[in-house]
């Protein structure tokens, strides 16, 4: 049986966890950002935790984990 390729969108995009989460960027914060207040952009500083109902198919896409 061949290896399994791991998507290359998702080993740019995601971080596993210790606990087996999936830790992606906010999207909204790359440009246009003086249409968004400033709330917004403070809240969606740093990472979020994938939603369960997503990590299943995204770890279809990486079979062995992510580094």
């Amino acid at each position: 049986m061949p290896k399994l390729k791991t998507k290359s969108g998702v080993k740019k995009r995601f971080k596993l966890t210790a606990t087996g989460l999936l830790k992606h960027g906010v999207a909204g914060k790359r440009h246009r950002l003086m249409s968004h207040n400033a709330k917004y952009i403070r809240q969606n500083r740093g990472t979020e935790v994938l939603d369960k109902a997503d990590t299943g198919r995204v770890k279809l896409w990486a079979p062995y984990g992510l580094n």
